[in-house]
């Protein structure tokens, strides 16, 4: 569906994007996450037509884009910041593209119907003012305005950035929902690793403009194929070389000592009843408890290791600061790079 060939941008003396190869298939919803800087909205520009790279081809559908204005792509984009019309009411931001595309008026006003009644906008709504909407009723207003044009692929620069905790749970649901409903091919971008772990089909994920590992979510965060993206995916225990040699000796693992370690907090087990087969035993002290209400989080020192630990809250354990505690740990679990 989407096709990055050896695709280059630079600005000037700086490359943003050294070289980029990328598959998007029909249908998928894909994530570029990374962290700020790191080139995934350069290349969702890129895509969209407003920037053209220099070298390389972007091709859609098997047919070359790279030098096609982003009109003619049939491409959608919600912004960052929506980019609503402040000086229109929402009815008549819906409609912008269509009447800048010159359909009739009853063209316009039944696939502005069709889309609102989709997006759940009232008739209320669509009289109203876009400064009198939340946050919330904003973005499907953008979304509406980029639907109703029927593209082939939806783009989303960090929708949900600028809206609270709260409402950005909330709305991840509702956008992958849309997403399925519509079965259009959408391409978001992101740095929150939980929004691209959570709706993502497949993930590509961003450092320096240049895509370290490309998989499904599972893959990405349990088999991650780059230290960077190991570290930036989630959370993460540092294992020392003393720590891997005790794995070694208690088990029949081949950790190798001199690489990175790395351990998923998740992971790690504080109940030799859910430790599970393989385990091995560690001795350590609580530093530190902090309660979230499903989980607490607990860091034991064990060695010149400070590890942390997900125990959920059932009313039956709890461990104080202090306590000695049995840390169990899998070596099949351990990530070295």
């Amino acid at each position: 569906m989407i096709r990055y060939d050896n695709i280059e941008v630079s600005f000037d003396d700086f490359v943003a994007i050294p070289k980029l190869d990328l598959e998007i298939q029909e249908g998928e919803f894909f994530t570029l996450l990374g962290p700020s800087g790191c080139g995934k909205t350069t290349a969702l520009r890129t895509l969209a037509g407003f920037i053209s790279p220099s070298a390389g081809d972007v091709f859609v559908d098997g047919k070359r884009v790279t030098h096609l204005s982003s009109d003619k792509r049939s491409i959608g984009m919600v912004f960052q910041n929506y980019a609503l019309f402040p000086s229109m009411n929402v009815w008549e931001n819906i409609a912008f593209g269509l009447k800048v595309r010159k359909d009739s008026k009853s063209d316009t006003a039944r696939l502005v119907a069709e889309i609102a009644g989709q997006m759940e906008l009232s008739d209320e709504q669509l009289h109203k003012n876009v400064a009198e909407l939340s946050g919330g009723q904003q973005q499907r207003v953008a979304i509406a305005r980029a639907l109703v044009l029927k593209p082939k692929i939806l783009l989303l620069d960090e929708p949900l950035s600028n809206l609270d905790a709260k409402l950005r749970v909330q709305l991840r649901g509702q956008l992958k929902d849309l997403q399925s409903q519509f079965g259009i091919t959408t391409v978001y971008v992101t740095h929150d690793q939980d929004e691209a772990l959570t709706m993502s089909d497949r993930i590509a994920v961003f450092n320096k403009g240049v895509v370290e590992h490309v998989g499904p979510p599972a893959e990405i965060y349990e088999r991650s194929a780059t230290e960077f993206v190991c570290n930036f995916i989630g959370d993460i225990n540092v294992l020392d070389e003393e720590l891997v040699r005790r794995l070694n000796e208690h088990s029949p693992a081949a950790l190798d000592p001199g690489k990175s370690s790395y351990l998923r907090v998740e992971k790690v087990s504080l109940d030799p009843l859910t430790a599970g087969p393989g385990s091995v035993k560690v001795n350590g002290v609580v530093s530190s408890r902090s309660y979230h209400g499903m989980h607490s989080r607990y860091t034991v020192d064990a060695g010149q290791n400070r590890i942390k630990a997900l125990v959920t809250e059932n009313g039956l354990t709890r461990m104080d600061v202090g306590d000695s505690v049995d840390v169990f740990i899998n070596p099949a679990n351990v990530l070295q790079y």
